[in-house]
């Protein structure tokens, strides 16, 4: 077959198959193009989550009548002065986004310049119609309707109306996330979803469309360093979700998604945050644009650095100084089962204390164990009791540990770890981990008998969230009620819960809605409903677990240890954390030097 030229309309067809794949794609575009216009006020309009029509209005510069058909031509640029493409500043600058565009949709291009007349022209997939005058303020008001509908190959792939919206969502998000300083109105199908007043404080606008929650629990980021700055928020380590979905990066203004990000945060936090919890940021990178390559992705997603170590080395410093500047601060939305832990008991005197069994007897002359109590020093320890508690144990749990494989409970240690002696050595227990583990068991057993329990709530709580996560649990609605969560849309960004599964006795409804809403948005369509189903009851186990810093009675203990030898899988958690270890009589003795 001899070598032929493309007819431009195929020319233009292949070329939005690298530019537009979607709404959002086309969306990406078309705010960008306002951007680069100067533009300090956006309107986005969306039908059917884009797939009917999109429209962008801008107040910018406008486009002058001899140029408004050449900006439908490939590789016609405003953005480029000269042939140095290394050295561009603007969000784009191929020329390919509207002709592409109009190659696959019917597209209206009107513009204004100030103090001049309004011109319209219209290309219907790949068709110029003629240059028309057309009234409207000064800017520019790119129109798409029908993307890829007369492409029915393209078409098919598109996903719904409501996911494409939820792409298209985030795009607006990302990108007004890095011009705080640039008004934004957003609305889709005659609803207005987001209002955003331009000249905004830059952590006001990022806790505005991130989690309104942020506002009150931040770090601030500011480093300078060898030509390169980093800016930005960061949420405390008390402040986290269940995905790194709700991490930003943006490059010189221009949002991208970079692997180097998820990395210098888990190192950054690494040891201040658990493994399957991540924290919420947007951090902003001014670089040299020589040290930067923009054109890595047609689509100009992600980018290049000439030294990426200095960069990853950027965000831990400037994350790590921004956190420890934060000191003790913890978030203010704190679980709430965590206030019981500061409360005032009635100790008595360690001179009144009756001894326990497991105390040394008291002998005469105020000494324990044998040792003498004189003058000023007995006073000081009659006003203080001992740090550590004993109780007495029922009767039925003095069996001999050989009984039992975890032993039996002698004690619980920083409020988190039981105890206890078996017949070997000793064991320790990380009672969340290992409760964890026996919830979601349970949870199984039910769903497989179809009974989990559930416990209507007093007073049904109101879960906000932004309106694709609504989306996500909406479309589970039927499965989370197979697993006790009673809930229903409350709102276009709201959730209400009736009621949950009796055997988690949550607390903490909202942060257990929240963190569903993000296994949700990871493990999408593709994932079976079995496993679908199992990782929400994980989810909901971990909410539903006894936590770390709870004080257990030796009956609860030793309740958790007996359950810990039935279950299956209960040598680890949900999230594949060790739930026990043992120290063998002979690494004790090691330890001591007796072997």
């Amino acid at each position: 077959m001899s070598i032929r030229r493309l007819p431009e309309t195929l020319v233009n067809r292949i070329a939005a198959g690298e530019v537009v794949e979607r709404p959002a794609s086309a969306l990406k575009e078309l705010i960008e193009n306002a951007l680069d216009a100067g533009a300090r006020s956006i309107a986005v309009t969306l039908r059917q989550g884009g797939l009917e029509g999109i429209a962008v209005t801008d107040d910018g510069h406008g486009i002058a009548r001899d140029e408004i058909a050449l900006a439908l031509e490939r590789h016609a640029t405003s953005k480029l002065p000269d042939e140095a493409i290394e050295q561009v500043r603007t969000l784009g600058f191929r020329g390919e986004a509207l002709p592409s565009i109009g190659s696959v949709a019917r597209l209206t291009l009107a513009s204004r310049q100030a103090g001049g007349d309004g011109w319209r022209l219209v290309c219907d997939n790949g068709v110029i119609g003629p240059i028309e005058p057309a009234a409207m303020p000064p800017g520019t008001r790119v129109e798409v309707d029908g993307l890829f509908e007369r492409i029915p190959a393209r078409r098919k792939f598109l996903r719904s109306p409501r996911s494409e919206y939820a792409a298209c969502l985030d795009i607006v998000r990302r990108l007004a996330m890095a011009r705080q300083d640039v008004a934004f109105v957003f609305e889709h199908d005659g609803r207005r979803v987001l209002s955003l007043p331009g000249g905004q404080e830059r952590e006001d606008r990022v806790a505005q469309l991130i989690d309104r929650e942020l506002a009150d629990n931040h770090v601030i980021i500011a480093l300078e360093r060898e030509g390169v700055s980093l800016a930005g928020v960061a949420s405390l380590p008390t402040f986290h979700r269940g995905s790194a979905d709700h991490q930003y990066l943006f490059v010189n203004g221009r949002p991208v998604r970079d692997r180097l990000l998820v990395g210098a945060v888990r190192g950054a936090y690494a040891d201040f945050i658990a493994r399957d919890r991540h924290p919420v940021m947007a951090l902003f990178l001014s670089v040299p644009v020589e040290e930067v390559d923009v054109n890595v992705h047609p689509a100009k997603t992600e980018v290049r650095f000439r030294d990426p170590a200095f960069m990853r080395g950027m965000i831990v410093s400037g994350l790590r100084r921004a956190l420890d500047e934060a000191g003790m601060r913890v978030a203010n939305r704190a679980d709430a089962s965590s206030t019981e832990l500061w409360q005032r008991e009635a100790i008595p005197a360690f001179e009144a204390a009756s001894p326990q069994p497991d105390w040394p007897a008291r002998s005469a002359g105020g000494a324990y164990g044998g040792v003498p109590l004189f003058g000023d020093r007995q006073a000081r320890f009659s006003g203080f009791a001992p740090s550590g508690r004993a109780e007495p144990a029922p009767v039925h749990v003095a069996a001999e540990p050989r009984e039992f494989p975890l032993g039996i409970a002698r004690g619980q240690v920083a409020r988190t770890y039981i105890v206890a002696e078996a017949d070997d050595g000793l064991i320790l227990v990380d009672q969340h981990a290992a409760h964890e583990r026996l919830v979601l068991e349970r949870m199984r057993r039910a769903l497989a008998d179809g009974a989990v329990a559930r416990q209507a709530l007093l007073l049904p709580e109101v879960v906000e969230l932004d309106e694709p996560a609504c989306d996500r649990i909406e479309g589970r609605i039927v499965e989370l009620a197979e697993l006790g969560l009673e809930i229903e849309r409350f709102g276009p960004s709201a959730m209400l819960v009736r009621a949950a599964p009796a055997m988690l006795g949550l607390s903490d409804v909202t942060g257990l809605v929240r963190d569903l809403a993000d296994d949700l948005a990871a493990l999408g369509d593709a994932t079976s409903l079995k496993g679908r189903l199992d990782l929400v009851a994980a989810t909901m186990a971990c909410h539903g677990s006894v936590r770390a810093g709870r004080v257990l009675s030796v009956t609860e203990m030793n309740a958790l240890l007996r359950e810990m030898e039935v279950t299956p899988h209960s040598g680890q958690c949900n999230h594949g954390r060790p739930t026990w270890i043992k120290l063998a009589h002979g690494d004790i003795e090691k330890l001591f030097g007796r072997h």
